[in-house]
């Protein structure tokens, strides 16, 4: 577990264990298979990206692979550790998974509730090079956080480099986008969530 402090928020950045990367996965390439179950979970119209796919997590698979203990007791881990602060209560919203192909972008956005996080379950192995040839940061297929705006000593965004199996916790009032990749004909496949915590905290 790493507690990061790129600006005023902390973000938690943590590992999904292997077994439930590879169940997600597993699970995901099931279900699109299955048109009628796929349009039954389909969350698109409640997203702001313009991607390929997104759908929500079926709850009894949620409970199988024991998803909400994880992500609660992360998040607790993330504000005892980093903040000095408990929590009782952890509930979540939603939870659903993005399928990203070359040029899907998801534009600047934040999310419902409290806490939110996302991680990545497949990653392509080249996003693409810059159409400049030049020294310039290469944004393809990464997320980036947004913070405020420029401030001396103050950074207003980080940038995430999606890796198979890192998980990123934030507050969801964040504001945050994901780049559109190029050059690759792979999946980005990431898994999200919301959830709220103590009322009293707020």
């Amino acid at each position: 577990m790493e507690i990061l402090k790129p600006f005023g928020p902390s973000v938690l950045k943590i590992n999904i264990p292997d077994q439930m990367v590879l169940e997600m996965n597993n699970y995901v390439d099931n279900l699109i298979k299955d048109e009628e179950k796929t349009n039954e979970l389909d969350f698109g119209k409640y997203l702001e990206g313009n991607v390929h796919r997104e759908f929500r997590l079926d709850v009894e698979f949620m409970k199988k692979i024991k998803w909400a203990e994880f992500l609660a007791k992360s998040c607790q881990k993330w504000l005892h550790d980093g903040h000095n602060i408990s929590i009782k209560k952890f509930d979540i919203i939603s939870s659903w998974i993005i399928q990203q192909f070359k040029y899907d972008y998801n534009p600047i956005h934040y999310h419902s509730g409290q806490i939110s996080g996302v991680g990545y379950l497949k990653v392509p192995q080249n996003m693409g090079e810059n159409v400049q040839k030049s020294k310039k940061s290469n944004y393809n297929g990464k997320l980036v956080l947004i913070d405020g705006s420029k401030k001396f000593l103050c950074n207003p965004t980080y940038t995430i480099t999606p890796k198979e199996g890192d998980f990123y916790f934030f507050p969801s009032y964040m504001m945050h986008t994901v780049y559109p990749f190029l050059d690759s004909n792979e999946e980005r496949r990431s898994v999200s969530f919301n959830a709220t915590v103590d009322q009293s905290l707020f």
